[in-house]
């Protein structure tokens, strides 16, 4: 039986890492093969490709480039990692996948969501995932966390505010879209609370995990 393809979508600091960690351990407690992995990278060669689209001047990359050096590393992290866990039968969860590209370099980094989507078919054709699960949260408040880490700032972490409140609203723009494959979080709840409901919207949309 083919596996499951779960990602996780949000801006800044909202809590991705610690909610797939929630989820690996209650689906690995099920018994399910779980394979974690993250974009850009995910992959040897998409992991040169995330150093440097997340390293360097804000202006390093116009968003287009960005947005084909992400579907370089997307083609890629697919065909060596991603397909190969589905066609097994494991799950796979992944801290952000094509909708980031729609995010970032689409709607805040102004390329035409025609445009973005043209690209994604030449890339991988219908290939989206099973469940998104978008954590939505004020960027004020998501930056602040990610200062708090004391982790070197990233180039998107660097950009001006007004582009993190077009991400943020991007997001929920896309899970308004797409209502059966997405499901917004509220990211300001406790852990265990987001936990609980991200466990409930897999229960609900793709059945209990077998």
């Amino acid at each position: 039986m083919r596996g499951r393809f779960l990602t996780l979508e949000g801006g800044e600091g909202a809590g991705k890492t610690t909610l797939i960690k929630t989820l690996k351990d209650w689906l690995s407690g099920q018994g399910i093969d779980v394979v974690v992995t993250r974009e850009p990278g995910g992959t040897p060669g998409a992991e040169v490709l995330r150093d440097i689209l997340l390293n360097g001047s804000t202006d390093r990359w116009s968003p287009v480039t960005e947005a084909l050096l992400m579907y370089a590393a997307r083609v890629d992290h697919v065909e060596r990692l991603i397909e190969p866990a589905l066609a097994r039968g494991a799950w796979v969860i992944s801290d952000r996948f094509s909708d980031s590209t729609r995010a970032y370099q689409g709607v805040a980094g102004g390329v035409s969501a025609d445009r973005i989507q043209k690209i994604h078919a030449a890339a991988l054709g219908g290939f989206y995932p099973d469940l998104t699960l978008i954590l939505d949260l004020d960027p004020k408040v998501g930056l602040a966390r990610t200062v708090a880490r004391g982790e070197d700032a990233t180039r998107f972490e660097r950009f001006d505010t007004s582009f993190h409140d077009r991400l943020r609203q991007a997001f929920l723009d896309i899970a308004a879209e797409d209502p059966d494959r997405c499901q917004v979080l509220d990211a300001l709840d406790a852990p265990d609370l987001v936990a609980e409901k991200a466990i409930a919207a897999i229960e609900t949309r793709l059945g209990a995990p077998a």
